[in-house]
């Protein structure tokens, strides 16, 4: 009998996460500021508590229920007050600009300085002279504006005509065609056999992906 409970408020849980997740919404993990991720411990917690909790599932259950109705709560207060949210999810701090770093901004960051270097790496910047401006961002990223003569070359630079970009099309997956992306494209099966014997496939079954982008190439990727 007791399994049976077990299992009947494991359920209920999972549904009431369920339930206030798509309450809050959705965000990734390093994009959840301060509050959010305490919630989210806390609620978890409540969560595998409210599981085993036999007796009085309904004390779990209320916590969970605030926590959630909290943090959906101030996702809207954020929303439609924006002066709001630098005191709910503080603000973006300056590590460095114009070739000076910032000791006292990283201080009050807690950012130590061999971690600031290791984050710059991870965007790529092994050189920090090649750095305009870092910034430290409210989810704990930093965002990087590169020194003008160390940024990508981009074609408006050297005045080079580029067509839109255009999305490719998912006619084929884990083998399968994707009948309505095929009709919605103007092509048929007769045009997908052709392209998959010029691609040396016998049939869409042998191949794991294929897209279609401009001017209907196809790209087939084998399974």
């Amino acid at each position: 009998m007791e399994i049976v409970k077990v299992i009947l408020t494991a359920l209920l849980s999972a549904a009431v996460l369920f339930i206030i997740a798509k309450a809050i919404g959705h965000k990734q993990i390093s994009q959840l500021d301060f509050f959010d991720y305490i919630a989210g411990i806390t609620m978890g917690s409540i969560a595998a508590e409210l599981a085993t909790e036999l007796e009085t599932p309904w004390k779990p259950l209320a916590a969970l229920m605030i926590y959630g109705a909290i943090a959906a709560l101030l996702s809207i207060v954020t929303s439609k007050f924006p002066r709001t949210r630098k005191y709910i999810n503080g603000t973006p701090t300056i590590i460095m600009n114009d070739g000076k770093l910032y000791r006292s901004n990283m201080k009050k960051a807690k950012l130590e300085l061999s971690e600031f270097m290791m984050m710059c790496r991870q965007e790529g910047y092994f050189n920090i002279d090649d750095i305009q401006t870092a910034i430290f961002e409210c989810n704990g990223k930093l965002t990087i504006l590169p020194k003008s003569d160390k940024r990508p070359i981009n074609p408006s630079d050297v005045k080079l005509p580029m067509k839109p970009e255009c999305i490719g099309t998912e006619l084929i997956m884990d083998g399968r065609v994707l009948g309505e992306n095929l009709k919605r494209m103007g092509l048929d099966d007769s045009w997908l056999k052709k392209q998959l014997k010029k691609q040396g496939f016998h049939s869409a079954r042998e191949v794991f992906l294929g897209i279609c982008g401009d001017n209907n190439e196809l790209s087939l990727y084998g399974i």
